[in-house]
């Protein structure tokens, strides 16, 4: 089932107005939808008042106007599920095509952490978030959360798998980070999807496009 991903950028004076809808997303008509706040790096104090994200699942086409009408800039990302482990609030939203992809590719993780564990995992982080930084491929990057505490997650694009895969299992604080995870425990409940990005449309500012195309 088609996937998108929907960001908007709002006015500072509508920041109160955009965490009341975060908090109360209403009506909708997808079968999964996920409404988050967003940060510039992986860590709380980054956090990005003014930018905001919702993840939908459905057959047809989400409307959001109220989102739409806040927004002083937007951008949508039409993806296909390729690759999903793991679950989101008990549910494991995405179905898979498992199928071959040689063009751009959105990953998303998602986790809820632990609260005995919290500490020692975002000491971890800033060592990840520069080796990213810096990752051939990388086209943008942000994280997202449900609230600034607690629940962690990333969104990042690339110019296609081969470059994330060389992020993900190359580079030494991130492959550390991956081989700590199973005996620290940090998570109550973890996802990673993996997408095939069909189109972009809108101002890629807003995702922090970094025009490191060929």
């Amino acid at each position: 089932m088609p996937v998108t991903l929907h960001v908007w950028r709002v006015p500072a004076r509508s920041v109160g107005a955009a965490m009341f809808r975060i908090a109360f997303p209403g009506s909708h008509g997808a079968s999964f939808a996920k409404f988050l706040g967003t940060s510039r790096g992986f860590l709380p104090s980054s956090a990005d008042l003014t930018r905001y994200a919702a993840l939908t699942v459905s057959s047809h086409p989400v409307s959001l106007p109220k989102w739409d009408k806040l927004a002083v800039a937007s951008a949508r990302v039409e993806l296909e599920p390729l690759l999903s482990r793991g679950s989101w609030s008990g549910r494991t939203p995405f179905v898979v095509t498992n199928r071959a992809f040689d063009g751009r590719v959105l990953a998303l993780t998602r986790a809820r952490l632990r609260v005995s564990k919290m500490i020692t995992f975002y000491r971890s982080v800033p060592p990840v978030a520069a080796e990213v930084d810096q990752a051939p491929g990388l086209l943008a990057h942000f994280g997202v959360g449900e609230a600034p505490i607690g629940y962690q997650g990333t969104i990042s694009l690339w110019r296609d798998a081969a470059d994330l895969a060389r992020f993900a299992y190359r580079q030494p604080e991130h492959r550390a980070v991956i081989a700590r995870t199973p005996a620290d425990r940090w998570y109550a409940e973890e996802l990673f999807a993996r997408f095939a990005v069909r189109e972009i449309s809108g101002d890629r500012a807003v995702l922090g496009w970094r025009q490191r195309e060929a």
